[in-house]
């Protein structure tokens, strides 16, 4: 930054230039996005730079490019998360770009029911699975939330896998064990073994089309669609479920709003007691859960 500046390259101006540009793209937070994407390319928190707009500070000339560059990909609907690099995760920043799923806030409160049943395991070492994990966002959290648990993951799509492989690294949790797997036969050396199996599958119906073009546009399809009703995986789950549960244990999956009682549907007639859906913070269906017989 630069103080004192030629009105044109006042910080707040630019700030206030890319919201008028974000909010006229139709970009949902224009403001907070804006703010974010100046905050990134300078290097600063949100605090910091509400400080340098009310000090008047200026922008260099280099910078304000990167500004507008980030600014005009944002207003194409390109996800904040890909231009940043990150996406924030209950306590995780996670690395995330093209090829891997953004984990959404929602989703949160699905690894938040999963951890509380991991924590509500007497076992000295309770084991987890994630399965179909992404970026990584459930299995990380469960493992450096419930530090005394084994927390094994895995991955099936390679584009997706680098991501993953990058967060695991950078979380070095080291109860948390990732694997390239077909989640149809991930992890046989933990059949029985596990107290929960909680998983963010594909659930987008394939003749839905997403309303968001952040998601339409940008996330991996593989990441959204999950055959003719959106269960494909889910029932794929159910079956794996059964092999790595041991009786006792929990399963958790997230899904759409309206797929709650198909789901318990399938879950119980595979054998799956206690089936039970659990609203989001918007009140919407969100998550639902059942325990092994």
């Amino acid at each position: 930054m630069t103080t004192p500046a030629d009105p044109a390259l006042r910080l707040d101006a630019l700030v206030r230039e890319a919201a008028d540009v974000l909010a006229a793209a139709g970009v949902p937070t224009p403001e907070v996005d804006a703010d974010l994407l100046v905050a990134h390319v300078l290097e600063t928190g949100r605090g910091q730079l509400a400080a340098a707009r009310l000090r008047g500070d200026g922008v260099a000339g280099e910078q304000v490019e990167r500004i507008r560059a980030l600014v005009s990909r944002r207003a194409r609907r390109e996800p904040l998360q890909h231009l940043t690099g990150t996406a924030a995760f209950r306590h995780l920043e996670l690395n995330v770009g093209p090829g891997v799923f953004v984990p959404r806030p929602e989703t949160e409160i699905v690894a938040q029911i999963a951890i509380d049943l991991l924590r509500a395991v007497a076992a000295p070492e309770p084991v987890a699975v994630d399965l179909g994990t992404g970026s990584g966002a459930i299995a990380l959290a469960l493992a450096t939330e419930v530090p005394h648990a084994r927390v094994f993951a895995a991955e099936n799509s390679a584009d997706a896998y680098a991501w993953t492989t990058r967060n695991f690294a950078a979380v070095a949790a080291p109860n948390a064990h990732l694997a390239f797997a077909d989640l149809e036969h991930a992890f046989p050396e933990l059949d029985g073994t596990v107290s929960v199996l909680v998983s963010n599958p594909p659930y987008v119906p394939d003749e839905a089309i997403p309303r968001d073009p952040e998601v339409r546009l940008f996330d991996p399809p593989a990441a959204l669609y999950g055959g003719p009703d959106g269960l494909d995986v889910v029932r794929v789950l159910s079956r794996v479920g059964q092999r790595l549960v041991h009786p006792g244990g929990s399963i958790v999956i997230e899904h759409g709003e309206l797929q709650g009682a198909a789901i318990r549907g399938i879950l119980t007639g595979d054998g799956w007691t206690a089936a039970a859906t659990h609203p989001d913070l918007t009140m919407r269906d969100r998550t639902t859960t059942a325990v092994r017989s």
